[in-house]
């Protein structure tokens, strides 16, 4: 891992990931095991022309140890402050910048699982605006990664803790296009790519998807009216472009909460708050899952399905082609950013609002009354597979051949 590297996937997050420009305040959240990464964005930022960049340090071991041994009262409440603390970055059209570095078993027992759920709960409802406001898209903001040491050792067991660490650091920047030229001229290219079936995709105005594959999903997606795919780049309320997500190989759209039909398999375990679920499944009717099962730790995915109402029913659905880069390396990350970009995936709970036309100045009432999805969780799970296939039925019966063995058939 070399400071030229770390250097250039922090430009690549300040100039491609939160477009920050002269005047912007930027908040970098952080584990203090990415610390590198952090300082050089914030060095970045400035460099970008940022009038203040305020680092978030977190630090995952304590927050372990606050989980094993906190006062059992303290996972139903968020600090005002806090909240405040959100309301005038907020306020101020701050780019937030997040490092992701996870531990995948940070939070594995004996932490328990309710307290968790609790604090997400009492977080959901407090700090309700500022994910919204993150969610509409009313401040850019992304994610990137940095490889910490329980987190490479967990996805390269037994190998040296110094080489698991560079072999994580090196997928990292090859999935991310930051290991070969220039990454921000690299993401120009990508982004340019996911233009044109994004703009296919929309002119067809699908009713419905149906995803067929061997492992026996068989599910149909109804898809909202008026809804809208995105993919790569995005525009904030105020029209800057930003990309969320780095890496991202997905176009993804908005489901019809009261029309999702079928069965769906998952084709990757889902590391859970410590915990990989794996073997699951679920079956949905009317929009609702009807029924579910797990080869392993079945009672973590009771768990977020219990969270509220929406938990229940899709908030996304994502293409992403067998041949991501993400699925070619052929590793299991262990963490969503990279693992939901190696194949189609669906996620449980809350919707993205650009992804309906129209969705400005609608109560959520309204919204959730035209088919978007509220919750305050939104799990991605991974479906998709080599001989995946999805058919989309338009608004007058005709259907277009969408995915052919795992690959986008236009």
């Amino acid at each position: 891992m070399t400071e030229q590297e770390i250097k250039k996937m922090a430009r690549l997050a300040v100039q491609i990931g939160g477009n920050v420009k002269a005047g912007d305040t930027v908040v970098v959240g952080s584990d203090i095991e990415a610390a590198p990464l952090a300082r050089a964005i914030a060095e970045s930022a400035y460099d970008a022309g940022a009038a203040d960049v305020n680092i978030h340090w977190s630090d995952i071991i304590a927050s372990r140890t606050h989980f094993l041994r906190a006062a059992d009262e303290t996972f139903d409440e968020i600090p005002d402050w806090i909240v405040e603390r959100f309301k005038y970055l907020d306020d101020k059209n701050s780019v937030y910048i997040h490092v992701s570095s996870t531990d995948p078993d940070a939070f594995a027992p004996p932490v328990n699982p309710d307290r968790i759920k609790r604090q997400q709960i009492a977080g959901g409802e407090k700090l309700r605006a500022h994910r919204d406001n993150t969610m509409s898209n009313k401040v850019r903001w992304t994610i990137v990664g940095y490889p910490s040491e329980k987190w490479a050792a967990k996805v390269f067991p037994g190998v040296p803790t110094s080489e698991a660490i560079e072999k994580l650091w090196q997928a990292i920047l090859k999935v991310s296009r930051a290991d070969d030229g220039d990454p921000v001229e690299n993401w120009k290219r990508h982004n340019a790519n996911f233009t044109t079936r994004v703009k296919y995709l929309n002119s067809k105005n699908f009713k419905s998807l149906r995803f067929t594959n061997s492992l026996g999903t068989d599910l149909t997606v109804g898809l909202v009216e008026n809804h809208q795919w995105a993919g790569g780049r995005e525009n904030d309320t105020g029209g800057r472009i930003f990309n969320p997500n780095i890496p991202t190989e997905e176009i993804f759209t908005m489901p019809d909460r009261f029309n999702v039909n079928g069965r769906v398999v998952a084709s990757m375990p889902l590391s859970r708050n410590g915990n990989l679920i794996e073997g699951f499944e679920f079956t949905f009717k009317d929009g609702v899952v009807e029924s579910y099962r797990a080869d392993k730790n079945e009672a973590v995915l009771a768990n977020i399905l219990d969270t509220d109402e929406g938990a229940k029913r899709l908030g996304e659905v994502a293409l992403v082609p067998a041949d991501s880069p993400i699925t070619t390396e052929g590793i299991l990350f262990l963490n969503t950013l990279f693992d939901e970009n190696a194949s189609c995936h669906l996620a449980l709970g809350r919707a993205y609002p650009h992804n309906m036309k129209g969705w400005e100045g609608k109560s959520e009432e309204e919204l959730t009354t035209l088919g978007m999805n509220f919750s305050i969780q939104h799990v991605d799970f991974m479906f998709g597979t080599p001989d995946m296939k999805i058919v989309g039925t338009d608004h007058s019966g005709a259907q277009s051949l969408i995915f052919e063995n795992g690959l986008f058939a236009f």
